[in-house]
Protein backbone atom coordinates (compact mmCIF):
# COMPACT_ATOMS: atom_id res chain seq x y z
CA UNK A 1 0.00 0.00 0.00
CA UNK A 2 1.06 3.34 -1.04
CA UNK A 3 2.69 5.91 1.63
CA UNK A 4 0.96 9.85 1.61
CA UNK A 5 2.16 12.44 3.52
CA UNK A 6 1.56 16.18 4.12
CA UNK A 7 3.82 18.93 5.34
CA UNK A 8 2.61 22.26 7.11
CA UNK A 9 4.78 25.05 8.21
CA UNK A 10 2.50 26.93 11.35
CA UNK A 11 4.14 30.07 12.69
CA UNK A 12 2.09 32.18 15.47
CA UNK A 13 3.44 35.11 16.69
CA UNK A 14 2.22 36.91 19.75
CA UNK A 15 3.22 40.10 21.87
CA UNK A 16 4.09 42.87 19.57
CA UNK A 17 2.91 41.49 16.47
CA UNK A 18 0.15 39.04 16.61
CA UNK A 19 -0.97 36.35 13.29
CA UNK A 20 -0.70 32.99 11.95
CA UNK A 21 1.23 32.20 8.84
CA UNK A 22 0.56 28.65 8.02
CA UNK A 23 2.46 27.43 4.85
CA UNK A 24 1.79 24.05 2.75
CA UNK A 25 4.24 21.76 0.90
CA UNK A 26 2.72 19.75 -1.85
CA UNK A 27 0.76 16.17 -1.13
CA UNK A 28 3.67 13.36 -1.77
CA UNK A 29 1.65 10.65 -2.94
CA UNK A 30 5.13 8.12 -3.19
CA UNK A 31 6.04 9.13 0.34
CA UNK A 32 9.07 7.04 2.08
CA UNK A 33 7.12 6.84 5.26
CA UNK A 34 10.21 5.95 7.33
CA UNK A 35 11.38 7.26 10.27
CA UNK A 36 15.10 6.41 11.25
CA UNK A 37 16.77 7.01 14.58
CA UNK A 38 20.71 7.04 14.03
CA UNK A 39 24.00 7.74 16.01
CA UNK A 40 25.96 10.40 14.40
CA UNK A 41 29.99 9.81 14.38
CA UNK A 42 32.97 12.63 14.93
CA UNK A 43 32.89 14.11 11.53
CA UNK A 44 30.83 13.50 8.62
CA UNK A 45 28.03 11.27 8.02
CA UNK A 46 26.98 10.39 4.73
CA UNK A 47 22.84 9.69 4.95
CA UNK A 48 21.22 8.31 2.24
CA UNK A 49 17.86 8.82 0.79
CA UNK A 50 15.65 6.28 1.09
CA UNK A 51 14.29 3.96 -1.98
CA UNK A 52 12.43 1.35 -2.25
CA UNK A 53 10.18 2.47 -4.84
CA UNK A 54 9.33 5.52 -2.91
CA UNK A 55 10.36 9.12 -3.86
CA UNK A 56 10.73 10.99 -0.75
CA UNK A 57 10.46 15.22 -1.29
CA UNK A 58 11.27 16.37 2.46
CA UNK A 59 13.64 15.33 5.53
CA UNK A 60 12.53 16.33 9.14
CA UNK A 61 15.75 15.86 11.26
CA UNK A 62 15.32 16.28 14.96
CA UNK A 63 18.61 16.35 17.25
CA UNK A 64 18.29 14.52 20.79
CA UNK A 65 16.49 16.28 23.33
CA UNK A 66 19.30 18.29 25.57
CA UNK A 67 21.63 18.04 22.16
CA UNK A 68 24.90 19.66 22.88
CA UNK A 69 27.07 19.42 19.94
CA UNK A 70 27.26 21.00 16.48
CA UNK A 71 25.47 19.25 13.61
CA UNK A 72 26.18 20.85 10.17
CA UNK A 73 23.93 20.07 7.02
CA UNK A 74 26.21 19.50 3.91
CA UNK A 75 25.98 18.20 0.26
CA UNK A 76 29.25 16.83 0.32
CA UNK A 77 31.71 16.44 3.24
CA UNK A 78 33.62 19.43 1.92
CA UNK A 79 31.21 21.47 1.75
CA UNK A 80 31.21 24.36 4.53
CA UNK A 81 27.61 23.86 5.47
CA UNK A 82 24.93 25.06 7.19
CA UNK A 83 24.88 24.72 11.23
CA UNK A 84 21.73 23.49 12.41
CA UNK A 85 20.10 24.23 16.11
CA UNK A 86 21.59 21.59 18.37
CA UNK A 87 17.45 20.90 19.73
CA UNK A 88 14.76 22.33 17.32
CA UNK A 89 13.82 20.48 14.51
CA UNK A 90 14.93 20.98 10.60
CA UNK A 91 12.96 19.95 7.86
CA UNK A 92 14.11 20.49 4.18
CA UNK A 93 12.55 19.90 0.99
CA UNK A 94 14.33 17.75 -1.04
CA UNK A 95 13.92 17.18 -4.90
CA UNK A 96 13.58 13.56 -6.24
CA UNK A 97 17.21 13.27 -7.65
CA UNK A 98 18.85 13.34 -4.38
CA UNK A 99 20.33 10.48 -3.29
CA UNK A 100 22.60 11.55 -0.35
CA UNK A 101 23.59 14.45 1.81
CA UNK A 102 26.35 14.91 5.01
CA UNK A 103 25.66 15.68 8.46
CA UNK A 104 29.14 16.36 9.79
CA UNK A 105 28.65 16.35 13.75
CA UNK A 106 31.23 18.32 15.98
CA UNK A 107 30.69 15.10 18.35
CA UNK A 108 29.28 11.81 19.03
CA UNK A 109 24.74 12.79 18.58
CA UNK A 110 23.04 9.15 19.83
CA UNK A 111 19.87 9.58 18.83
CA UNK A 112 18.68 11.84 15.94
CA UNK A 113 15.68 11.29 14.09
CA UNK A 114 15.28 11.17 10.66
CA UNK A 115 11.63 11.45 9.16
CA UNK A 116 11.48 11.02 4.75
CA UNK A 117 7.75 12.27 3.83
Amino acid sequence: MAVESSRQLVIVFTGDVTGTETVNAANNANSAGVIEVKTLALGPNTITVPTSGTVPTAVTMIPPVGNVNVITLKGVAGDTGIALHLTDPTTISIPSTLVSFVLNAAATVTGIRLIWS
